[in-house]
C-alpha cells in the first residue's frame, strides 16, 4: 500500500519516536512470535502474510474496539475493570489474530495512554499474539494529524507509512484494516485501494474480515446518541460491498466500533457487526427489528470470536459482567458459510 505523500515526512518523525518510546509502547504483537512473522508486502496483495504453517487449528480470530487505553484511575471515560478482564480472557483464548477495531488509547496525542495500552497488554506479548489494529477517532484527539500519527506508528512502527493494510491469515483467512477517519468515498485514495485488493483476492479466499472503526450499518437512534449513527463515508463503503461482495465467492463480514455495544446485521449477504464493548462508557441503544441481536441486557462489555472448522466462520459474542454470577457468557452466537 501506498500512502498520501503529505504523510510521507512523518515516517522520519515515526522512526525517532519508536527508539524514544521503546520499552513503553512495545512492537507489533505478531512481530515478536515464536513462529514466521509476516511477510511486507506492496499492492495490490495483501501487505502481511501469515503462512498456514504459523496458524492454530482451527483458527481462531477476536475481535473488538474502543477499548480506551488510559489512566486506570479513569473511570468516567473507561471502564478499567472490564478493559482488563477482556485482555486477559482474550490472553487465555490465545487466538491467532486480534483485531482492534478503533479508539486502543482515550487520547491519541497522550503518549502514556499508549504506555497504559502496553503495559495491560503484556499477556499478549507473553503468549505470542499477533494483533491488527484499526484507527479510530480518539487516536486523533488531543493532537493534530501528524503528530496523532507519529504516535500511532511509534505504537505499532510495522505499520509505519500505513493508514490502511490487509493481511492473508493463512490461506482462506484476509484481513483488511481499514480507517473511517479517510475517506472512504468512490473515487479516494483508500477505495481504490480496498478495489485493488478485492480485485486480486486469491481464489482460496473464503472469507474476508473488514475490520473499521465507525459503522457502516448500526441501529439507527432517534433518541439517543444520534451522533454515532451511520455517516455517509461509511454507508459509501456498504453500497460498495452491495455489489463487491456479490461478485465474489467470499463471505464478508465487516466489524467496527464507535457504538460501546453489539449490534449484528446481514444485508446484501454480508454480516455487519458492531463491537464495541472493550471498556469504553457504555452507550444503550434502541434497538431496530433489523438487529439481529435483541438481548436487552446492559452494559455489554464484551470480545467477538471466530473459529474457522471446515467451510463455516462462526462467530460467538461473549460478554463481561462483574456484577455476580457468571464472570463470562455467551450472549450470541451465529455462523457465515462459503458459498
Amino acid at each position: 500500500m501506498r500512502s498520501s505523500s503529505k504523510y510521507v515526512c512523518v515516517a522520519l518523525v515515526v522512526a525517532v519516536l519508536s527508539l524514544a518510546y521503546a520499552g513503553g509502547f512495545g512492537r507489533f504483537s505478531y512481530a515478536q512470535t515464536s513462529s514466521a512473522p509476516p511477510i511486507a508486502a506492496d499492492s495490490p496483495g495483501p501487505t502481511f502474510t501469515v503462512p498456514d504453517a504459523g496458524l492454530s487449528k482451527p483458527v481462531t480470530v477476536i475481535s473488538y474496539g474502543d477499548t480506551r487505553f488510559t489512566d486506570p484511575l479513569n473511570i468516567t471515560a473507561t471502564n478499567p475493570t472490564a478493559r482488563q478482564a477482556l485482555v486477559k480472557r482474550i490472553a487465555d483464548e490465545k487466538p491467532d489474530a486480534i483485531l482492534l477495531n478503533g479508539d486502543v488509547p482515550w487520547h491519541g496525542g497522550v503518549p502514556h495512554d499508549y504506555t497504559v495500552y502496553r503495559d495491560e497488554t503484556q499477556a499478549w506479548r507473553d503468549e505470542h499474539l499477533r494483533v491488527f489494529p484499526a484507527l479510530g477517532n480518539h487516536e486523533f484527539s488531543q493532537c493534530e494529524v501528524p503528530q496523532c500519527l507519529a504516535n500511532w506508528w511509534a505504537a505499532f512502527p510495522e505499520l509505519s507509512g500505513r493508514r490502511w493494510y490487509s493481511v492473508r491469515l493463512g490461506k482462506r483467512i484476509y484481513l483488511i484494516s481499514l480507517d473511517s477517519d479517510a475517506s472512504l468515498l468512490p473515487g479516494s485514495e483508500q477505495q481504490h485501494w480496498l478495489d485493488n485488493q478485492l480485485a486480486s483476492l486469491p481464489s482460496e479466499i473464503q472469507f474476508v474480515l473488514i475490520s473499521m472503526h465507525h459503522p457502516p450499518m448500526a441501529d439507527i437512534q432517534t433518541r439517543i446518541n444520534l451522533d454515532h449513527n451511520p455517516r455517509p463515508n461509511e454507508i459509501a463503503l456498504a453500497l460498495y460491498l452491495r455489489t463487491t461482495a456479490a461478485a465474489h465467492k467470499a463471505k464478508f463480514v465487516v466489524i467496527a466500533g464507535h457504538i460501546h455495544n453489539y449490534e449484528r446485521f446481514l444485508q446484501d449477504g454480508v454480516v455487519y457487526l458492531v463491537s464495541g464493548g472493550g471498556g469504553a462508557k457504555p452507550y444503550e441503544v434502541d434497538r431496530t427489528a433489523f438487529d439481529l441481536y435483541q438481548d436487552l441486557g446492559f452494559p455489554n462489555y464484551h470480545y467477538v470470536k471466530f473459529v474457522l472448522k471446515d467451510k463455516t466462520l462462526s462467530g460467538a459474542m461473549y460478554r463481561f459482567s462483574s456484577t455476580g454470577g457468571d464472570t463470562w457468557q455467551a450472549k450470541d452466537a451465529f455462523q457465515v458459510r462459503f458459498k
